[in-house]
């Protein structure tokens, strides 16, 4: 099928949006495919920076009606972030533009300078002098035509003792970025445990799982910090990413079961869970291990395969439905306090419950909007040498997060909520009955 301009133009507008991390080495296979572009790595240089390319098992098949394609039609190149625009525009002109015909981007080499078949092979080390953020495309503007290959890439800058660091140069702080985070969370791990040991009579099932998720939240950054270290130095993360990605859904899964039960008061409030509270369980938790299979599909095999975008869909999908479920047990607390509240003849409890639980619904709520949505927003505006802020930002939005919640819900023998006078005790019947608490 012919490639028209509304197909790249959609590919690159696409592309420009998406966040690639580190440029391990890779080899890929391509098999038969028509598109006119394949975007293989996006990496940020400095002034030493290398693309190492080599391509084998090339072939091209064509339709019977289509003429023979010119090799000089499909080739590599670099296109940086300020020159996308600038290729968009040619593309928007011309309906018949080959990328590969642009001023704007940095030839690499066409299939004119493979070795003649069977061999078909080609293998080149380029220099990038000019410091920037790059995206190493395959391009395909033969008409009608199906490309399959084997390719090898190494990316990488070369460190002041000549040694290659193939982290991205905005991503290389990342190792000791996360170790540092990780010593963090097992200090707080130590002072929670402290906590806990010196108010075991009020110490739940709940406070022991918040323990847990703490000590997998410091493994998953030990894990990330050694994937990182090993992918910077050698170019493979040599089995960390395995134990990186077990660790990190065991950890998203307990923080999002910690949020829905202590949004339900389950052993704090109430030694059990309804029905309606164990069906969120059993949504949120199956909806995460497809969010950890989208994020392992998308972190070990890059934007080179034909669906990768739709498995970054299914996982922005995914993470929205689980966000929004979790929040549905503290509107239900909220609610099930505000009735009690009516009948029990608790207003003080039910008061500094309601309190409790209604600025819980607010931190949650900030939490999930900064790490979704500024994060976010820190990723696509920030310049390439300061890509690892978005990460720090994220990790001190969590940090925080977590402080807070542990604090609002730790263990006391005698919480300061509960320790009201009989006045207190009509000031409390007097802001039930006048304060509805709407979210």
């Amino acid at each position: 099928m012919t490639k028209t301009p509304f197909q790249l133009l959609l590919l690159l507008l696409i592309l420009s949006f998406l966040s690639l991390t580190s440029a391990e080495i890779k080899t890929l296979t391509i098999s038969a495919d028509s598109r006119p572009m394949i975007l293989f790595e996006k990496f940020g240089f400095t002034h030493t920076g290398h693309v190492s390319i080599s391509v084998s098992s090339v072939s091209v098949s064509f339709s019977m009606n289509a003429p023979n394609p010119d090799p000089s039609r499909l080739g590599f190149f670099l296109l940086s972030e300020e020159s996308l625009l600038q290729v968009l525009r040619e593309i928007q002109e011309n309906p018949h533009f080959c990328v590969l015909d642009s001023h704007y981007i940095q030839h690499l080499f066409t299939f004119r300078e493979l070795s003649p078949p069977p061999l078909s092979l080609f293998k080149q080390t380029y220099p990038v002098s000019t410091p920037n953020e790059y995206s190493l495309f395959f391009a395909n503007c033969a008409p009608e035509t199906r490309v399959s290959m084997h390719v090898s890439t190494e990316i990488y800058n070369l460190d002041r003792d000549g040694s290659k660091d193939f982290l991205s140069a905005g991503l290389t702080q990342l190792p000791s970025l996360f170790f540092l985070f990780s010593l963090l969370y097992v200090a707080f791990l130590g002072f929670w445990i402290y906590i806990c040991y010196t108010n075991l009579r009020s110490v739940h099932r709940i406070h022991l799982l918040m323990a847990g998720l703490l000590l997998f939240k410091a493994f998953n950054l030990i894990c990330a910090a050694e994937d990182k270290h090993y992918v910077k130095v050698t170019g493979t993360p040599h089995g960390w990413d395995v134990l990186f990605y077990i660790l990190q859904f065991i950890r998203v899964v307990m923080l999002f079961t910690v949020i829905v039960l202590i949004g339900t008061g389950w052993s704090f409030l109430k030694p059990f869970l309804q029905e309606k509270e164990k069906k969120v369980l059993m949504i949120v938790i199956p909806l995460q291990v497809l969010a950890n299979v989208a994020s392992v599909v998308i972190g070990e095999t890059g934007p080179f395969i034909k669906d990768w975008v739709t498995w970054n869909q299914v996982f922005l999908l995914v993470d929205i439905i689980c966000c929004c479920a979790i929040l549905f047990p503290i509107v239900w607390s909220i609610r099930a306090l505000r009735e009690t509240s009516k009948t029990d003849g608790k207003a003080a409890r039910n008061l500094s419950k309601l309190t409790l639980f209604r600025q819980f619904y607010i931190v949650v709520i900030g939490y999930l909007y900064f790490t979704r949505i500024v994060v976010f927003a820190l990723k696509t505006i920030a310049a390439y040498k300061f890509q690892w802020v978005s990460n720090a930002a994220e990790e001190m939005a969590s940090l925080l997060f977590y402080a807070v919640m542990f604090y609002m819900f730790r263990p006391v023998e005698k919480n300061e909520y509960f320790v009201l006078d009989e006045e207190e005790e009509e000031a409390a019947e007097l802001a039930l009955r006048d304060e509805e608490f709407e979210l």
